[in-house]
């Protein structure tokens, strides 16, 4: 490969496929189609591929909405069986929030009553669990809920299906009852740098499935992760098994 390509992943797509026709390799194959009228058909299917992956190397990859599922031996006992909702994710880094962890020893109760807010749903809101976001800022509260409820101050709508709402007045909407139909309260949230998530992804770290309410939502903290791999068609027990041959 030209020494010209090493820096190809700061290219856009279009100077890409420019650069493809000045660098293909040279055809030994019989030609297929008449690439002479067309420079950017390829002449035989091993040039198809490399104009593929020419076009694939620098398509964004954008996971906002999406679930990311830690691997078997991942490597970073924080994320251990983590199954992590991605509130946002771009070129510069992902920001998501853990939704299967429970964090110790803390409840809705201890919350309410260290910011003097009172509570007008009654006792079985006030023993609810709340999660353990991510190993980063875990002094901040986040809340994870479904799109109806907006705050007043801001509300981040990340799709359809989720918002996130991280202003106190959430709370107090939560407190008197008037607070989104669904929602998980977290403290602290999980981030990474610029590509980041994406080597992570490349090593095997991950897996990625769709988000849906029930899944975030309603299935028991500690079902959430072989329920998401269901999702996708694997055997948690399987891959389990797998990875302890590894």
């Amino acid at each position: 490969m030209p020494s010209e390509w090493n820096n190809r992943s700061q290219k856009p797509s279009h100077v890409l496929v420019t650069e493809y026709v000045k660098f293909r390799p040279k055809c030994t194959e019989p030609a297929e189609l008449p690439c002479s009228n067309h420079p950017l058909r390829p002449c035989c299917g091993r040039c198809f591929v490399f104009l593929l992956w020419v076009l694939l190397l620098n398509l964004p990859l954008d996971l906002t909405g999406k679930l990311l599922i830690a691997m078997p031996g991942m490597g970073d006992p924080r994320f251990d069986h983590s199954v992590v909702y991605l509130c946002a994710h771009s070129e510069d880094g992902a920001m998501g929030l853990i939704v299967n962890k429970r964090a110790a020893d803390v409840t809705m109760f201890d919350l309410m009553e260290q910011l003097d807010i009172e509570s007008e749903t009654g006792k079985s809101f006030l023993d609810t669990s709340i999660c353990c976001g991510g190993p980063v800022e875990q002094g901040r509260g986040f809340v994870l809920h479904s799109p109806e409820y907006h705050s007043q101050i801001q509300t981040l709508e990340v799709d359809a299906a989720f918002s996130m709402t991280s202003t106190m007045d959430v709370l107090e909407d939560i407190a008197k009852g008037n607070g989104p139909e669904k929602s998980l309260l977290m403290l602290g949230y999980s981030g990474w740098g610029a590509g980041q998530l994406e080597n992570e992804i490349a090593m095997n770290g991950w897996l990625t499935a769709p988000a849906t309410l029930d899944l975030v939502f309603d299935v028991r903290a500690s079902d959430k992760w072989a329920a998401a791999l269901k999702s996708i068609g694997v055997d948690p027990i399987g891959l389990s098994a797998a990875a302890g041959r590894a």
